[in-house]
């Protein structure tokens, strides 16, 4: 199993880009008087039948040629339930797909969230064609980065200019801490 919620947010965001996603969305939400950590990835890519959704938490079906296996999906629903979450995948062919992973934040066995600014960071710099919409929320303060609007600005510029990578990674750091505090959960 990862050792942190943001490697399977990393994990079930490139499943996105490999299914042709061109836009994917993030959503981290802590919310303490709630007792809970919502984790919701969206995207628009080729999604998958019924079928397929059905199977998709199987550690031995994947749609993948490179290996007979796919456990990201599997750990990341065990992870959310272990800790008496919930787990929910919702899929249409030619529409995309939304995992949404429910963790109680103070369960014992929940893992922690990680270090969510270099996965965030890490999926915008590596998938220069597919655009990114983040919101992060903590006890009701929230930050957006959508890449969309970065790219207004800053036109041709790829983000993986070092300036550029720079400038979205201190974004996040500061956005985060503004919203959250320096919180650890």
């Amino acid at each position: 199993m990862m050792p942190e919620i943001s490697l399977n947010i990393l994990d079930i965001a490139e499943n996105s880009t490999r299914a042709g996603a061109s836009f994917v969305q993030l959503i981290v939400d802590a919310d303490e008087r709630a007792d809970k950590l919502t984790v919701i990835i969206a995207d628009n890519g080729c999604g998958m039948t019924k079928e397929q959704v059905s199977c998709v938490t199987d550690p031995f079906f994947t749609s993948r040629t490179t290996r007979k296996v796919g456990l990201g999906v599997p750990f990341f629903k065990y992870a959310a339930e272990s800790t008496g979450g919930s787990f929910q995948i919702e899929s249409e062919p030619g529409k995309g797909t939304t995992v949404t992973a429910v963790f109680v934040l103070s369960h014992i066995d929940r893992m922690p969230l990680g270090d969510i600014t270099s996965t965030v960071h890490t999926l915008i710099l590596y998938h220069p064609d597919t655009e990114f919409l983040y919101r992060y929320r903590y006890n009701g303060a929230e930050f957006t980065l959508d890449t969309r609007a970065f790219r207004q600005v800053l036109g041709d510029v790829p983000f993986d200019t070092p300036e550029v990578s720079q400038y979205i990674k201190e974004y996040l750091i500061e956005n985060k801490l503004e919203t959250d505090h320096g919180a650890v959960y």
